[in-house]
């Protein structure tokens, strides 16, 4: 093995013409953050991520307790989105035996561990739903006014209140599950060296990913298509999956970046893997835009009033500009900024674009959400004034808290798993695409 400097080792993108020293890469000021670091981050972060969700309260109170679900309902997808997209990048990782990801896995799976929080936001918002009165509803078919609407009395062997919380509470167990063990097979790996940790977690992964692509596909008909019960597509779950996955690739570049700029990772994460994950982030735009425009261009195309009414609504009223704007940011920006390798290679760069798909995720979210709000209001009696805020407050509230316990999360253990069987593979890793 070659004895390089760490230095010399990043500056040629984690590996030399030799082996890299995994005595040096691996060193624990390497791949440990020092004790009590981002603590204070992390206490800023809860405590503006609270104070923000006091004033999402208060602004309930003042426009509405419709208004105040919908702007914290599009936080809380969004993080949901993010510790989803991230297990399932670790069950791929698993099912292909990947050996190049090695290094970066760790970081997908603290993403994944904040499940169980993401979940803790998301009950209020699903009891609220249940016991609040029809006129402070958002899910307008829980509403007994609209009972007797001829479409949801058709679709009400699915959507009632009972088998409602029933689901709720099998996606949440599937995913609380599904993750508790991923994590645990990894960090037992890191404790006693036992390989067979590894294939426990790809054998896990093979069923995993079926019962997390169900679970995935009926809650996102549950909690955002259903908003519109007269609504339907049956493209909607390969829709949320690929936000998902876009978006905990974005907030995976951001932690790697963090680290890589405090000194940590050096040499362990290379350009090499920057360039990989670039790729990935690129494939996922891509993808992304692929299932939107086709959602769309075959619900125009038929031109099914009770499809076609999803659309109407958010190409009219002021939504068309938000639209527009959706289109090429959440595709045009980071397809033709990741085409150049550099950006792809660059710390700095593919953290920006992360943050800018961090940005689109959320608007995502927000334009399939927020437009139900007064969807059932006549104009005259829209609310007036300045209600922006509101959506800014409760959506800033739940982000501040998810990366707050994020930084906890990554600052308690060590950054990559130890005694992993590939981790040769991935230290050594060089991209020849």
């Amino acid at each position: 093995m070659s004895h390089a400097t760490t230095a010399q080792l990043d500056t040629h993108g984690g590996h030399d013409h030799h082996e890299p020293d995994a005595r040096v890469l691996l060193s624990r000021e390497n791949i440990y953050v020092p004790e009590g670091a981002g603590i204070g981050f992390s206490n800023l972060a809860l405590g503006a991520g609270g104070v923000c969700l006091l004033l999402t309260a208060v602004g309930a109170v003042l426009h509405g307790p419709k208004h105040a679900l919908a702007s914290y309902l599009v936080g809380v997808m969004a993080v949901l989105g993010m510790s989803l997209g991230a297990m399932f990048l670790v069950m791929v990782q698993h099912l292909t035996n990947a050996g190049w990801t090695v290094t970066i896995r760790r970081q997908c799976e603290n993403i994944m561990a904040l499940l169980p929080l993401a979940v803790a936001l998301l009950i209020p918002y699903l009891v609220l739903q249940l016991v609040l009165p029809d006129d402070m509803k958002l899910v307008q078919w829980m509403r007994s006014d609209m009972k007797g609407d001829y479409l949801l009395q058709k679709k009400a062997a699915y959507l009632n209140e009972t088998f409602f919380a029933i689901r709720a509470v099998l996606y949440v167990g599937i995913w609380l599950f599904l993750a508790h063990r991923l994590w645990n097979h990894s960090v037992t790996q890191d404790r006693t060296g036992d390989r067979t940790e590894t294939a426990k977690a790809r054998r896990m992964s093979t069923w995993g990913m079926f019962a997390f692509a169900l679970s995935l596909a009926f809650a996102s008909f549950d909690w955002l298509m259903s908003l519109d019960f007269r609504f339907f597509s049956t493209m909607w779950p390969v829709y949320i999956f690929a936000g998902a996955v876009f978006s905990s690739l974005g907030v995976l570049a951001i932690v790697l970046s963090t680290l890589r700029t405090f000194g940590r990772l050096t040499g362990v994460v290379t350009e090499e893997h920057y360039h990989d994950l670039g790729k990935l982030m690129f494939s996922f735009s891509v993808f992304w835009a692929y299932i939107a425009f086709s959602q769309y261009f075959l619900i125009w195309y038929s031109n099914i009033p009770e499809e076609t009414a999803y659309y109407f609504r958010r190409m009219t009223g002021g939504w068309e500009s938000l639209s527009a704007f959706l289109a090429f940011g959440h595709f045009g920006v980071p397809f033709f900024i990741l085409l150049f390798r550099n950006v792809k290679k660059s710390t700095i760069g593919l953290a920006a674009v992360a943050v800018w798909m961090l940005f689109m995720h959320i608007l995502d979210i927000f334009w399939i959400v927020r437009p139900m709000v007064y969807a059932s209001t006549p104009a005259d009696q829209m609310p007036g004034g300045i209600t922006i805020w509101l959506d800014i407050v409760a959506i800033a509230g739940v982000l501040a808290i998810f990366a707050g316990a994020l930084v906890r999360k990554v600052s308690s253990g060590v950054l990559i798993p130890l005694n992993d069987p590939r981790q040769s593979e991935a230290l050594a890793h060089r991209n020849y695409v």
